[in-house]
């Protein structure tokens, strides 16, 4: 196989992984909410300690293979597709910040058995839908590059 195939499909892998995942994860936490709060913790546990940390990786492994391959076409790194690109993945780190905070904030509220307010609820689902669309505009300006 080439190796720029090879660089397109390791930093596609991980696009697609990352826009699932989140998707996958917000409809989990969602269903969830209506279950015990046992449940609901469990959940947010695992998404805060094993999700989100994976998640990073992927995306810190978007901007590394991006460049390489970037790299490899002998494209310059001053088109603008590229620059807008670069510019939204610290954007996703924020939110992603943002929204582990508020994660770990619920679960605390539901190991003390409290319940948690509407407002942290709906940042927690803010959040996560600031990076789901953070990442489809990433994979949008990726998909109108040229090839």
């Amino acid at each position: 196989m080439e190796n720029y195939l090879a660089l397109r499909m390791a930093h596609s892998v991980p696009a697609v992984l990352l826009l699932l995942g989140v998707l996958v994860h917000i409809l989990i936490v969602w269903r969830a909410k209506g279950k015990e709060p046992a449940v609901l913790a469990q959940k947010l546990h695992r998404t805060r300690v094993i999700s989100l940390p994976v998640f990073a990786v992927l995306t810190l492994s978007l901007g590394m293979t991006g460049w390489w391959m970037t790299h490899a076409a002998g494209w310059p790194l001053n088109q603008k597709w590229l620059m807008i690109s670069i510019a939204l993945l610290p954007l996703i780190f924020i939110f992603g910040g943002f929204l582990y905070s508020n994660l770990s904030r619920w679960q605390l509220l539901l190991a003390s058995q409290k319940n948690a307010s509407g407002r942290d609820q709906g940042l927690a689902l803010l959040w996560a839908v600031f990076v789901l669309v953070l990442l489809l505009a990433i994979s949008a300006l990726m998909g109108a590059k040229p090839l």
